[in-house]
């Protein structure tokens, strides 16, 4: 997997709050929220953003007093369908009575400047 350069879609840094890798371009955290810069595209709402997959599911355990462990794994493929990025959201148990609610959700922006056009 290569990085994009500083400057160009898709490339990356680091949230000073979280500690979360985010994209260069992101004025808001997706991760803790915390505003980063002043983006007056952002607040007059004249960036594009679509949401073009939202998820929503709960899990429950079989009726028992057993304890049933999840995992919450996040993976990533591009066109050609290898795995680009693969991660462990989150761990734990759930007994009879406990149920958990996981959304998935990928929110696009519209890239802009001098270089968000891809050169061939």
């Amino acid at each position: 997997m290569s990085t994009p350069r500083p400057g160009t879609p898709g490339a990356t840094r680091t949230c000073p709050h979280c500690k979360t890798t985010i994209l260069e371009s992101a004025s808001v955290c997706p991760s803790c929220r915390h505003h980063l810069r002043f983006d007056e595209a952002a607040i007059a709402g004249t960036k594009t953003t679509i949401s073009p997959l939202h998820v929503e599911g709960t899990i429950s355990p079989p009726p028992g007093e057993t304890a049933w462990e999840y995992s919450m794994v996040l993976s990533i493929k591009n066109e050609r369908g290898e795995e680009i990025a693969r991660q462990v959201i989150g761990v734990g148990a759930l007994y009879a009575d406990e149920q958990r609610t996981f959304t998935l959700a990928v929110e696009m922006t519209e890239a802009t400047g001098a270089k968000a056009r891809r050169r061939h």
